[in-house]
């Protein structure tokens, strides 16, 4: 006989549901049903009501948990500060652009134009994940024609602008050229 599992508590119950529910999420959006997130928990449909009182509280929590700023602030800490300044804006870009086509693909989903009324606390994280992204470029900033937070607000907007599907017209950037334009321009060398 195979022995039973240990009993969930209701909090890792909770997070179980919702890291279950964020995928399906992007991918049925608010049309997901309560059947299919206890499928891919692995649990009884009922399940979900011992620990969420209806599947908007579900779906809430879900949400919080996809857009919450803290793991995405691990990551930008994690840009290694020994690589050559270059190196260190498209590893920067590129854990931007893996955050923002989530959110993008999460609201397109949802059928959202903009960040839960909740989830407004979201200016507090923007201002760490610059000041992070400010201390990757400071040891360069002799070598820069503005400061280093012009130029970490010009990776942000670019980067946002350059991997939106709609603001970018589906040709989106890659962040080589994204970096390689706030560093060097359009010009050819040669001109």
């Amino acid at each position: 006989m195979t022995p039973r599992a240990r009993p969930m508590t209701p909090d890792d119950r909770r997070e179980a549901l919702v890291d279950a529910t964020i995928p399906l999420l992007h991918e049925h959006g608010r049309s997901v049903t309560t059947k299919l997130i206890a499928d891919a928990a692995g649990v009884a449909e009922g399940t979900i009501f011992r620990v969420f009182d209806s599947k908007d509280d579900l779906v809430t929590a879900a949400l919080e948990k996809a857009l919450d700023m803290e793991p995405f602030l691990l990551d930008l800490e994690a840009v290694d500060p020994d690589l050559p300044l270059r190196e260190r804006l498209v590893d920067v870009c590129s854990r931007l652009q893996e955050r923002f086509r989530g959110i993008f693909s999460l609201m397109t989903a949802m059928g959202m134009v903009g960040p839960p009324k909740s989830h407004r606390h979201m200016e507090d994280g923007r201002r760490r994940a610059e000041k992070i992204m400010v201390a990757v470029v400071e040891p360069d900033a002799d070598r820069l024609t503005c400061t280093p937070d012009q130029l970490v607000h010009m990776l942000r907007m670019l980067t946002f602008s350059g991997t939106h599907p709609h603001i970018s017209d589906g040709h989106l950037l890659t962040p080589d050229q994204i970096v390689d334009t706030l560093l060097h321009g359009v010009l050819r060398k040669d001109s």
